[in-house]
């Protein structure tokens, strides 16, 4: 009962904030960031979520004769085409003839001298959505340890958290420390990319306690209870807000044998599996620009198909394990159904064996409580906006 109060104190404030001044992102504010550029060799951290307004931010630096020497790209390449894990390769921007250096290669975990000696700036700007295995923070925090190492200033033009308004999930088992879970916090964290790297150096998490050197040009209009909905999907597989909201409940079957809908028009939206048995729903998934050789690629999939779910009722939910829960149990495979990755997005040993021994998502849920309390404690004085 609290946890629906508070999701509909959450609507209502969102309601009343339709009727207000909207949100403006960190790039859209100019006049803040423009004169610190005055003279500087400038490199980007960006991809296709880095708008302002109309115009992707490369082009308003070029446009306004800022000496643009490189961009760097995350997981999914510039553009925001590329698949999951995808070899992306550097090229040049076709546009403004800027070079594109690829963090997401294959090879490459932080740029080296060579391509930090070129730049006096770093500028970050790229939409997250605030979830511990979702890759983006880890490149900026790869990103800001090299800015730290060189000597290099970085900016980061803030963007809201579609997931900013709950923190939920346990805080990550640094044994477990992966490119899907870099920093000791929940799966839900609840912080901006700004917010996050001010936590990062407060807490001294860089290696050897490194600090780098940081602005962050903060959103306008926006809080921690702002639901706000994302104008442009943030990669190829989270094509709308339904699969942002589920993406903290589903996200563990890429460490089964379960399909999550990769490879059809629902991602991050139903599952399934061949031999799940007792449903109506099936989906075929098939190999895409997006999702090439997806799971259960070509076979007909039973399953359940959550995309018609109302935001509420996932968002009162928060983290749901149910979903996984019923499809182990429904397949039973024991241990198969398990990969080692598990435990790299999930962040602690516990819940596999709490799922095996038969305990449901409330009783898993609730080990996870004391996290989230320290959590949110420990993070409080690194936000920058109103919880």
């Amino acid at each position: 009962m609290r946890q629906f109060t508070y999701i509909l104190i959450l609507s209502l404030l969102n309601v009343f904030q339709s009727f207000s001044e909207p949100v403006v992102v960190g790039a859209e504010r100019t006049g803040e960031y423009f004169p610190l550029l005055e003279g500087k060799r400038i490199a980007l951290f960006s991809n296709h979520t880095g708008m302002v307004k109309d115009k992707h931010l490369l082009d308003v630096l070029v446009e306004n004769k800022f000496k643009l020497v490189a961009v760097f790209s995350p997981e999914h390449g510039f553009r925001g085409d590329a698949g999951a894990g995808d070899h992306v390769a550097g090229s040049v921007d076709p546009k403004t003839g800027t070079p594109i250096l690829s963090l997401y290669d294959g090879n490459t975990s932080k740029p080296g001298a060579g391509s930090m000696d070129k730049f006096d700036v770093l500028i970050v700007d790229i939409q997250d959505v605030g979830l511990r295995f979702y890759t983006y923070y880890v490149t900026m925090v790869k990103l800001m340890d090299a800015c730290a190492e060189h000597h290099k200033h970085m900016i980061i033009l803030d963007r809201p958290n579609p997931n900013g308004h709950y923190v939920d999930g346990p805080i990550l088992d640094m044994k477990h420390k992966s490119g899907v879970g870099w920093l000791p916090v929940p799966v839900v964290h609840g912080m901006t990319l700004g917010e996050l790297a001010l936590m990062v150096n407060g807490e001294k998490w860089l290696p050897e306690k490194r600090i780098c050197d940081l602005k962050v040009i903060t959103c306008l209009n926006y809080t921690h209870q702002t639901l706000y909905r994302l104008p442009i999907p943030p990669s190829p597989n989270l094509p709308n807000m339904t699969s942002v909201y589920l993406y903290p409940s589903i996200c563990y079957f890429e460490a089964t044998p379960v399909s999550l809908g990769r490879g059809t028009n629902l991602p991050f939206q139903v599952y399934g599996h061949p031999n799940m048995k007792g449903y109506d729903f099936t989906f075929t998934p098939r190999s895409m620009s997006s999702a090439k050789e997806p799971p259960q690629q070509d076979r007909l999939c039973y399953g359940v198909n959550l995309s018609t779910l109302p935001d509420e009722t996932i968002l009162e939910k928060g983290i749901d394990l149910s979903y996984v829960i019923d499809a182990y149990r429904n397949l039973n495979l024991d241990d198969y159904f398990f990969r080692p990755f598990f435990e790299k997005l999930i962040g602690v040993d516990y819940v596999r064996k709490m799922i095996k021994q038969g305990k449901s998502a409330d009783e898993i849920k609730a080990m996870w409580k004391e996290d989230v309390v320290k959590f949110k404690k420990q993070r409080k004085p690194y936000l920058l906006y109103r919880e």
